[in-house]
Formats: structure tokens, C-alpha cells, sequence
């Protein structure tokens, strides 16, 4: 069982234009999956937005080349907490690695060879990361006002703001605290500044140095 924190955007669909989800396959022998924003131009400047997430079986289809019937009948395979999983890993993200080694913590139907099935979409998007104790500027042109899709106070990478830091206080790529404060100040404004603090956002990985993601758009009036 994997248990992470739930992350989810505070996002009204009805505001936006659709756009189309993509789905990656990674079979259980491969090492890592890739999930990228940027691609293509209508993925450009896009953030992560997980829309499911299965590991196990669902089809007799998926990952079945030179495998054996009895490794693939099992088709009501999956491991539960994967979805959260990804999503408090990869939501906000321009791109996203899933190291399968952290997926593979439980097998869920010894025998069966898996898979991990991730669908998400690219939400068009001001893609902001600022580290502990520095402040976070939103900014939109004037008549435009703010609107975040969604924050993240924590560290999910070990290379972001990791400049001059000890190896201990970046080496924890899992934690992740998704707040819902910066929605709250900043919404509806031309411009917002917010510390990334521990005063203001909580400590949720004491010992680790963390930064503040987050994703907004500019809506014009």
C-alpha cells in the first residue's frame, strides 16, 4: 500500500478551453516512466495534471509481448495508493520521472506481469518555483487577474534549489505538502508576493530544505 498526501487543483473546467489527455504505458521490467509537458505546441508551457494512474493488469493486451497466457489472464490487477501517488510525485510539474522501483514496493497478483498505465493532461499554465525563504511574486498585465491551478510547499526533486545545500537536507524527494493558501491570497489579484516559508506554509519535512511550486494563469477581464 502506498500513502501519500492526496494533491488535487482547484481547477473549474468550465473556465477553460479542454484539453486532450495523454496516456503512458510502462511495462514492469522498465526502469522509469516519463511524463513531459512541452513536447508539442499543444502541450507547450504546460503543467502535469494526473488524471489516473494503474499498476497492475487491466487487459490482456498491454505488455504482452512473449509472455505467457498465465502471466497476463489476471486482468483485475492493481495496486491500491498508486494514483496518489503520482499525482502528490507529478502534479504541477512541467515533466515528471517515476522511478519504478518506488512502485514496486507490493506486488498485487504474484505471477502476473504488470504494467504502469498513467493517463494526464498539460494544463496551459505560469509554471513558478521559489525556494525556502525567498518570496514568490505572481504577476499578471494590467485588466488581468490571478489564477492558481494549484501549490506545492515541500520538496519532490533533488536537484531544484539544491545550490549550496548540504546532500542531507535535498536527498528527500518525497515530500510533498499541497496547500490551498496560495489560492487564497493571490486569487482575483493583479499581483501577489508570498513568502515560501515554514511560518506560512508549516514544516512537513523537518531537516529538508523545500520550495514552493505552483501553477497559475492570468484571466483578462
Amino acid at each position: 500500500l502506498l500513502v501519500y498526501a492526496n494533491f488535487f487543483f482547484t481547477f473549474t473546467i468550465c473556465q477553460f478551453s479542454a484539453v486532450s489527455a495523454e496516456t503512458v504505458t510502462t511495462c514492469e521490467n522498465d526502469s522509469v516512466q516519463v511524463l513531459q509537458c512541452g513536447e508539442t505546441d499543444m502541450t507547450a508551457n504546460g503543467v502535469i495534471n494526473i488524471q489516473s494512474a494503474l499498476y497492475g493488469r487491466a487487459d490482456m493486451q498491454t505488455c504482452n509481448e512473449s509472455r505467457p497466457a498465465s502471466q497476463l489472464n489476471d486482468t483485475m490487477c492493481s495496486l491500491r495508493g498508486v494514483e496518489d501517488f503520482i499525482r502528490s510525485s507529478c502534479d504541477l510539474k512541467t515533466s515528471c520521472e517515476i522511478n519504478m522501483n518506488d512502485i514496486r514496493t507490493s506486488d498485487p497478483c504474484p505471477g502476473t506481469y504488470k504494467y504502469l498505465q498513467t493517463t494526464f493532461t498539460c494544463l496551459q499554465a505560469v509554471h513558478l518555483i521559489t525556494c525556502e525563504n525567498d518570496e514568490a511574486q505572481l504577476i499578471c498585465s494590467p485588466g488581468c487577474v490571478i489564477y492558481v491551478y494549484g501549490a506545492n510547499y515541500g520538496r519532490r526533486d533533488q536537484t531544484i534549489c539544491s545550490e549550496g545545500q548540504l546532500p542531507s537536507v535535498v536527498e528527500n524527494r518525497h515530500c510533498s505538502n499541497p496547500t490551498n493558501l496560495v489560492a487564497q491570497s493571490c486569487n482575483e489579484l493583479e499581483s501577489c508576493t508570498i513568502p515560501a516559508t515554514n511560518a506560512i506554509f508549516g514544516d512537513p519535512c523537518y531537516g529538508t530544505y523545500k520550495y514552493l511550486e505552483l501553477a497559475y494563469i492570468c484571466t483578462c477581464k
